[in-house]
């Protein structure tokens, strides 16, 4: 029972926003779970053609993290999070009309351009609305909370697949468009920021040279996050072709793997979170998540010659520490992200942020499954390795994006006041 007291939030405005996370999470799960089939049987598209358009949508997000995030300072958080959540919810409503490949493609690049600038608008508010204690506490209530609307939204529609009609799956879309229009007006009614000047401090030297791009140390912190971020690669896809390909478990088992990692964090990331709100803390935090992705890899690397119940138990131990690993790097990720942001600038910073970590993932995919797919074991020490570096090298990245951010603006402080 305290486990799950544990899970709801005391602060009234993190309850909001936990909420708004289900919302938003219920109906982007609900199309997601259905879109390959949605795509394929109902729009008539090849897998390739799938393919494709995910890749140009991932591109396009990559070349718009930048821009979109300097568009959010100049709109404001939640106005730019208010419109783009509204636009979100309007392209739902026109999947219907996708008839072709270039209208596919066309609507993969506009919805990757609204939900970079969706993410950095949220990613901005939640920062600026929250004193510095409550910033990670927060991210890690509204990530459970996703969690759970994720889940919701694939049992609806599992619903709908299992139905064997196109009809039902035709409205999804609208469906999801239909919730996301719920999840814009939750949004437009939480509270405004009020940004306060004090003046205390005078601004430091060089403050109108405070662009995100040219903190150096805050880029390489964001690609060294998206190395060690690199555990979904891991989750997603390694282990799950390495149970197929390398082990004698059964397949069923990945079911159980993913059902495990979805009760986790929704159970954990809260308590994993807890206590990280400066720079240090945060470092440890992902500290802690290098070691679980290090061990997953030496619990993983030797299910190769195992058999029986103990490959079983083996893989869905070394699924659990890599979980450990995706919560406590999330926790350090936030950590760090709203500690060496400049509050002045938080919608260029979370543009950045975005980018480095997309830096810091790409290549993830390719490079991790050929390693362990072609080398095995040396390959999954390799992986450890990769690992290993990015923690060294991101604890002198964040204190250089620290001093940088000391030497370039005054901090200011930002609370929450009355609904716009």
């Amino acid at each position: 029972m305290t486990l799950l007291r544990g899970l709801v939030p005391d602060d009234h405005l993190t309850r909001r926003l936990a909420v708004q996370s289900i919302i938003s999470a219920f109906g982007d799960g609900a199309f997601l779970t259905g879109s390959a089939f949605y795509f394929t049987q109902l729009v008539g598209l090849s897998a390739q053609q799938v393919g494709v358009g995910l890749s140009v949508a991932a591109g396009v997000q990559f070349l718009a993290s930048v821009p979109t995030g300097r568009w959010v300072d100049r709109r404001g958080a939640k106005r730019a999070w208010v419109v783009t959540a509204a636009a979100q919810a309007v392209l739902y409503f026109f999947w219907p009309a996708i008839n072709d490949f270039l209208t596919f493609l066309l609507m993969m690049a506009a919805m990757s351009v609204v939900e970079s600038t969706t993410r950095s608008g949220r990613n901005a508010y939640t920062i600026a609305v929250f004193p510095r204690e409550q910033r990670v506490a927060s991210q890690a209530f509204m990530r459970a909370a996703r969690n759970v609307g994720y889940t919701l939204g694939a049992l609806l529609a599992g619903m709908a697949l299992a139905l064997d009609s196109d009809v039902a799956m035709e409205l999804v879309p609208l469906l999801t468009g239909a919730l996301l229009v719920g999840n814009t007006i939750w949004v437009w009614r939480l509270p405004r920021l009020v940004v306060e000047r004090p003046g205390e401090r005078a601004p430091a030297a060089g403050r109108t040279k405070g662009g995100a791009l040219r903190n150096r140390g805050f880029l390489l912190t964001s690609i060294f996050n998206g190395v060690l971020g690199t555990h979904g690669v891991l989750l997603n896809t390694v282990i799950p072709l390495w149970l197929v390909e390398k082990t004698d478990a059964p397949r069923v088992l990945l079911a159980w793997l993913f059902g495990t990692n979805t009760v986790l964090a929704v159970l954990l990331q809260v308590a994993a979170a807890r206590g990280v709100t400066t720079v240090t803390q945060s470092l440890r935090a992902q500290y802690r998540g290098a070691a679980c992705f290090v061990a997953s890899c030496a619990i993983i690397l030797i299910t190769h010659d195992t058999t029986g119940w103990l490959t079983v138990a083996l893989v869905w131990l070394g699924h659990v520490t890599v979980t450990g690993a995706e919560l406590f790097q999330s926790a350090g990720m936030w950590g760090l992200v709203a500690e060496l942001s400049d509050p002045e600038r938080l919608g260029d910073y979370q543009g950045v942020s975005s980018l480095g970590y997309t830096l810091g993932q790409v290549w993830a995919p390719a490079l991790y499954t050929f390693l362990a797919m072609t080398l095995g074991a040396p390959g999954w020490v390799i992986i450890a390795l990769v690992v290993v570096g990015a923690a060294v090298a991101i604890g002198p990245a964040a204190r250089s994006a620290e001093r940088h951010l000391e030497h370039v603006r005054a901090p200011n402080e930002v609370t929450a006041g009355e609904p716009a």
